[in-house]
């Protein structure tokens, strides 16, 4: 059975958790306490020295970033070859946008921790940051309904949470309207589930 270290209101477990159940694989969580930096304590570092989650173990194997938690899932679980293609060119292309969920778009994960957490972050940066990807993400979407090759991806599940999320960040929006049109298609997915902050679509 596959275990997942697991905090509700982390975006990067979310991913995880969204797209076990896209595949309709089974899952059990443990829930870490993230609000007390449950993760950087001795026995979670044992695990995952970086002191992040999620950590994900199936199989015998043991991985850390949710960008390589969702190939693994993809290459394991999605016998139709359509969340992570093994044609090198749409591969690439998959590929740079798992590194900007796990890069750019973080930066709405930063201000989220600074409203909502308090961390000691520079709000006014990581708001501005997110913004520059935001813009750039609504211009690639602007003639396109998914992120890559027509269809879903993991670089839409890569992509998602944070930007859903950026709200609670203080980052609005409403500029950009192909974003918000590409969340609601994510949304309408068969077996989409929801966390605290991204409801379904009633």
């Amino acid at each position: 059975m596959i275990k997942l270290y697991d905090f509700a209101l982390s975006g990067s477990c979310y991913k995880i958790r969204l797209f076990l159940s896209l595949l309709e694989v089974p899952y059990e969580t443990q829930e870490v306490d993230f609000v007390n930096k449950e993760h950087k304590n001795e026995a979670h570092l044992a695990l995952n020295p970086f002191g992040e989650i999620p950590i994900f173990e199936d199989d015998g194997l043991r991985l850390r970033d949710a960008q390589a938690i969702l190939v693994y899932l993809a290459k394991k679980y999605d016998f139709n070859g359509q969340w992570f293609p093994d044609d090198a060119a749409a591969a690439g292309k998959v590929a740079q946008w798992l590194s900007t969920g796990g890069g750019e778009i973080m930066n709405a994960a930063g201000a989220r921790l600074v409203k909502i957490l308090n961390y000691p972050l520079d709000i006014e940066k990581l708001q501005a940051g997110a913004v520059r990807v935001f813009k750039i993400l609504d211009a690639h979407l602007a003639d396109r309904e998914w992120l890559e090759l027509g269809h879903p991806t993991i670089a839409d599940i890569a992509c998602f949470p944070y930007t859903a999320l950026a709200g609670e960040g203080g980052i609005d929006l409403t500029p950009y309207p192909n974003v918000l049109a590409w969340i609601a298609r994510i949304k309408r997915l068969p077996r989409f589930i929801a966390m605290p902050g991204i409801p379904v679509i009633a």
